[in-house]
């Protein structure tokens, strides 16, 4: 076999090889800005935001009284990524997928919280018929789904979600949610490297709340920027304030433009930070009370819309009453859940296979 020919610098070179792609010009997303919502939207955020907060410490205390079995991953502190993105979606048409930290999600995109607080008690109303639990919810009618228990399992599925938008040419795009742990898992970047070649219509989320399970990024992640984790695949990545509801809404439309120009994927690393422990069982001791109180006290994002609000004109006591009202939801989806019957047990054959062998 002939060798192939070397250069006077020694290097060899062969002449089927084709040269280095221009990388420098690339075309790349503009900075995302800030979205600027009316008084209305506002409101709307803030409700949306303290929904899944008093619902995320209701079931806490549920998980506490042992009404909630099974593994319960709370989404306290990262209410503005689930809101800020959904809210820029349109239902019906996009697709969502995320992990098992997963209630806020389904909030957020509008689905009833009974039926969620339901499902975390195993009851016939639940939005899988109790059989999904915490980690595993689904709704084909909204479009979400799931809540997947491997970690970085719906990477993948979701890839197959936008592949499936864009073989129907319906328009759709899909947002597939994962962590900063799920960040370094294989399947990631194999679903990484389908999507920029097919050019399909997904953004990948990171939200990267600094500790995975309880580890901290700086300590296993090599690279911990997340939005440049695509660059070897040449999706472009954007780094988000994820504690900031406006700043997350104004990122993903600038996602969904790209996206639904035909562009193919695009990455957005969320910023943000969970003040409970990965799951209920998690005393989360690899942190201080000091970390966490300080987040509170300067990037909580519903303080941060409520201090908008009050710029915007809006009174403290509007503002107690729509707290009260929230409280009035959350109570109502708990009495309900704790009084639902719970699925006969011939519903344990229920779209499961049984076969004698």
């Amino acid at each position: 076999m002939a060798k192939p020919a070397s250069s006077r610098s020694g290097k060899t070179s062969s002449a089927s090889s084709p040269p280095p792609a221009a990388d420098h010009n690339r075309e790349r997303p503009g900075e995302p800005k800030s979205y600027e919502a009316s008084k209305d939207e506002l409101l709307e955020f803030y409700r949306q935001m303290l929904l899944i907060r008093r619902f995320e410490e209701r079931a806490g205390q549920l998980y506490g009284l042992g009404l909630i079995g099974g593994f319960c991953h709370l989404y306290i502190g990262q209410e503005a990524v689930a809101v800020g993105i959904q809210s820029a979606l349109t239902p019906g048409a996009d697709s969502v997928i995320t992990g098992y930290r997963d209630h806020g999600h389904m909030l957020a995109y509008g689905i009833d919280p009974k039926l969620i607080m339901a499902e975390l008690t195993g009851r016939e109303a639940g939005i899988s018929r109790g059989k999904g639990g915490s980690m595993h919810m689904f709704s084909v009618d909204h479009k979400f789904y799931g809540g997947h228990g491997i970690v970085g399992a719906q990477v993948s599925l979701g890839t197959g979600l936008a592949f499936g938008h864009k073989y129907n040419e319906d328009g759709g795009v899909c947002v597939a949610y994962f962590g900063d742990g799920a960040a370094n898992q294989g399947q990631v970047y194999e679903s990484f490297n389908m999507a920029a070649l097919w050019k399909l219509p997904i953004i990948y989320v990171i939200e990267n709340n600094q500790y995975a399970m309880g580890t901290s990024v700086q300590r296993s992640s090599a690279e911990d920027h997340f939005y440049r984790r695509g660059e070897s695949f040449r999706i472009p990545g954007l780094q988000v304030d994820g504690m900031d509801v406006l700043a997350v809404r104004g990122a993903t439309q600038e996602a969904l433009e790209w996206v639904r120009a035909g562009k193919g994927p695009i990455l957005l690393e969320m910023k943000t930070y969970r003040y409970r422990g990965h799951s209920m069982s998690d005393p989360a001791k690899y942190r201080s009370r000091d970390e966490v109180q300080h987040v509170r006290e300067t990037s909580d994002p519903i303080e941060g819309v409520k201090k908008a609000l009050a710029e915007a004109g809006v009174a403290e006591d509007e503002m107690k009453a729509i707290d009260a009202q929230i409280r009035k939801i959350v109570s109502e989806a708990a009495d309900f859940a704790e009084t639902s019957p719970e699925p006969a047990p011939g519903e344990l054959y229920t779209d499961v296979l049984v076969e004698q062998y």
